[in-house]
């Protein structure tokens, strides 16, 4: 079925929209753990320092999510029809190198040092002040061989695939990043396409990424004991190795159809969802969910302090009112119950409680409690027991 202006401004409008709609959930996860940040440093919350230490990390594996759906958004046919057919084929080039030789494995390579971060010593790991900058460097070491070789797909192995003698020259689809399609009605426009060489390319990258991941999966999950981790840590390896490859299969599919044709337009959509959904759950595994965990670790923790506050002064006033309330009536309680005895009880720190009946009046009722030990002698009738004993209660006749 040949490919229609519709189709390709069909495609093209669902894919900015949800381009869009990833680039909001980066930003709201940008702004999330930049918020958890300042309140690490703010409210010195030091327990959760650990947490918000790979912030930069996090955010720079959101601005290569960032990257890549930009550059599927710059990729479609329907955007670059005010340029020439040169300038659009250029855009196809740098697409292929930007993306699928830079943007997408340093994607997944941010994903992996996040993924290992907890299984590396405090002392060199993310609570390093350098964990962050040596990631970053290592990310890009890294991604250097998957993007010379993209580099190389685009750029030299069109003109060394010219210099062949026609029998030995490869298919047009194997280096090809751009192809000509004339739609109904319409004039030339450039479709970008996926050369065979670089989807191989990042196939072998996927494969090696995948089996990577499963044996960090398995050390990590002899580490989590929480069942909610252990779910998001299957999640988390369950999208990457299925979509990932997913994204491989689609791409390596659209050979099979001409780009002017709606099926290749299908299968190069089939991929750009694909990875666009591990992107969305990579992000929110990744960065939304612990951050909002160690927010509500802080939240609690800030509610158990200001508890403990409320608690001791709520203990102060009570002391402070029952203390005033013995000055009050000390001298005729103490003269009408204790006799001469009560003074030196008083040296010894007795402290009369009044208890309350339930409906709010008096009944009458004081609880004496020594507060310091008594002297060695036997302690005289109606004094107060020695300290650690069972209070006593005497009924107290009001003047």
């Amino acid at each position: 079925m040949p490919l229609t202006r519709f189709a390709t401004d069909a495609f093209g409008v669902v894919t900015i929209a949800l381009v869009v709609l990833l680039i909001l959930l980066g930003f709201l996860c940008i702004v999330y753990s930049c918020y958890f940040r300042s309140r690490i440093r703010h409210q010195d919350f030091v327990q959760l320092s650990y947490f918000s230490g790979p912030w930069v990390i996090r955010i720079t594996f959101i601005l290569f999510a960032i990257w890549w759906g930009l550059g599927e958004i710059i990729r479609l046919s329907f955007l670059s029809r005010a340029l020439n057919l040169k300038w659009q084929e250029t855009v196809c080039k740098c697409y292929i190198v930007s993306n699928m030789g830079f943007a997408e494995p340093c994607f997944f390579l941010t994903l992996v040092f996040l993924l290992r971060a907890p299984l590396q010593k405090i002392e060199t790991g993310i609570m390093s002040q350098k964990w962050n900058g040596k990631t970053v460097g290592y990310v890009l070491l890294y991604c250097l061989p998957v993007f010379v070789l993209q580099l190389f797909v685009i750029l030299i192995g069109p003109q060394i695939d010219k210099n062949k003698s026609a029998a030995r020259r490869l298919p047009r689809y194997f280096t090809s990043a751009a192809a000509t399609s004339l739609m109904t009605r319409e004039s030339d426009v450039t479709v970008c396409t996926y050369p065979l060489l670089s989807t191989i390319i990042l196939g072998l990258f996927a494969f090696i990424l995948s089996a990577y991941l499963f044996w960090l999966g398995r050390r990590i999950l002899k580490l989590v004991i929480n069942k909610g981790l252990q779910k998001r840590v299957y999640t988390l390896i369950f999208s990457v190795s299925s979509f990932l490859p997913l994204r491989v299969i689609f791409l390596g599919i659209t050979v099979l159809s001409k780009p002017e044709h709606l099926l290749f337009e299908v299968f190069a959509f089939l991929a750009f969802l694909a990875l666009l959904l591990c992107a969305g759950i990579c992000m929110c595994m990744l960065v939304y969910y612990p951050v909002a965990d160690s927010l509500a670790l802080g939240n609690l923790q800030e509610l158990e302090a200001r508890r403990r506050i409320s608690d001791d002064r709520n203990e102060s006033i009570s002391l402070i009112a029952n203390q005033s309330h013995l000055e009050d009536h000390t001298e005729d309680n103490v003269g009408s119950s204790l006799g001469r005895n009560s003074d030196a009880s008083a040296k010894r720190g007795s402290i009369s409680f009044r208890t309350l009946a339930r409906d709010g009046t008096s009944s009458g009722t004081y609880v004496e409690l020594s507060l310091f030990s008594p002297s060695r002698h036997a302690t005289p009738p109606g004094s107060p027991p020695h300290l650690g004993w069972p209070m006593r209660s005497t009924q107290v006749l009001e003047p």
